[in-house]
């Protein structure tokens, strides 16, 4: 789900901005079930490990998004 995003930091670091809202609601989403597999007595590692790389990616999409860097 999250190499999705690769093509779209590509495009917004190339200079075609891309919508931020999307990506910024993945990075809160698995911002939040990373939190809850973390918090919970016994850790539930599947949902951390599941949600990890879309907190990194959902937020580089979203800052290349709002930045212009191309």
């Amino acid at each position: 789900m999250y190499v999705s995003y690769i093509p779209q930091i590509i495009s917004n670091l190339s200079g075609t901005k891309g919508n931020p809202i999307q990506p910024l609601v993945a990075f809160i989403n698995c911002t939040i079930w990373t939190a809850y597999g973390l918090l919970k007595k016994e850790k539930d590692w599947p949902i951390v490990w599941a949600n990890i790389p879309g907190i990194f990616l959902g937020a580089a999409t979203f800052i290349t998004a709002i930045f212009n860097f191309g």
